[in-house]
């Protein structure tokens, strides 16, 4: 059954939309990630603009991210401290990005930043999220049993000023570090239309050294703020939100988080980080393909209006 996106011009199927909507919602669950990592190219793919997809996904993202966390709260995984120090951060980087997504569109080259910063971005957290997932494994072989040891080491970062205590966390640190995470993925947000779990779920595991058990949760407490703030931004500033695409993306994602809660319950820490490396570097590869080889149609025409 064929709909009509008013924002993308076109028209596409209902359900490949909520099956779409389902998977990444189920990713959102399972890994503590917004999915737009994943759902972005996939709607790039079946052929909607690159512009309309990033506002568009960060819209599916808050509700999917919502879900995923109340599902999360009932197990008591979410370090709500974290989450404001981390928030405050991604509310500064997403406003920016949304300025600096408006100039790029301006000047005609949004689509290939947005291509391009996936492809890099992607590329080197998937292989990093890979090698570290495999050591983990030959570890625990080798011993028998998981290795408890510290997840991150201790530098000069762990010595800045302002520290803070994260009781639900067992840290102790300075909030510099979690406010610039924040940051940072908050302009990835605006500029890659993702929550940016993808980066802040490996983030507050190896560098602010927080317990995996309550870093998908807070990741995706902070996701839901940011993602809110970039789909409003979006859509005031560059009217590239496609409500009708966002709700059927919403209501498959909202189901399929649920799901992800759960089945992500059952599997170990290196377990999942793994599944997710594999699935990132398969998408880089994808979109990397995509802008070496030559198109079918080497000219192509946009229509900005009608009439």
């Amino acid at each position: 059954m064929q709909i009509y996106l008013p924002i993308a011009e076109m028209s596409v199927d209902v359900f490949l939309l909520l099956g779409l909507g389902g998977g990444i919602g189920l990713l959102s669950g399972l890994f503590g990630v917004g999915g737009g990592f994943l759902m972005t190219p996939l709607l790039i793919f079946i052929g909607v603009p690159p512009a309309v997809a990033v506002g568009s996904e960060a819209a599916q993202i808050v509700a999917s991210s919502v879900s995923g966390v109340l599902a999360h709260m009932r197990r008591g995984n979410v370090d709500f401290r974290m989450g404001g120090v981390l928030l405050v951060g991604g509310f500064i980087g997403s406003t920016v990005g949304v300025q600096l997504f408006a100039f790029l569109r301006t000047i005609g080259q949004i689509d290939l930043v947005i291509s391009l910063s996936y492809v890099i971005i992607l590329g080197v957290i998937g292989w990093l999220m890979l090698a570290e997932a495999v050591r983990a494994l030959r570890r625990q072989r080798a011993t028998g049993a998981a290795h408890r040891g510290k997840l991150h080491q201790h530098t000069w970062l762990h010595g800045l000023p302002l520290k803070l205590r994260f009781p639900k966390s067992k840290l102790y640190i300075s909030a510099i570090l979690p406010f610039t995470v924040g940051a940072i993925v908050g302009v990835l947000a605006a500029i890659m239309g993702v929550g940016g779990g993808f980066i802040m779920v490996p983030a507050m595991i190896y560098l602010l050294g927080m317990p995996t058990s309550v870093v998908v949760g807070t990741s995706l407490f902070q996701i839901i703020f940011v993602t809110a703030n970039v789909t409003f931004l979006q859509a005031y500033q560059n009217q590239t939100v496609d409500m009708v695409l966002a709700i059927l993306l919403l209501i498959g994602g909202v189901i399929g988080a649920q799901f992800g809660a759960r089945v992500g319950a059952k599997l170990r820490g290196e377990q999942l980080r793994g599944l997710l490396a594999l699935m990132v570097i398969a998408v880089s590869l994808k979109l990397a393909y995509d802008l070496i080889v030559t198109p079918e149609d080497i000219y192509s025409f946009g229509v900005a209006g009608h009439g």
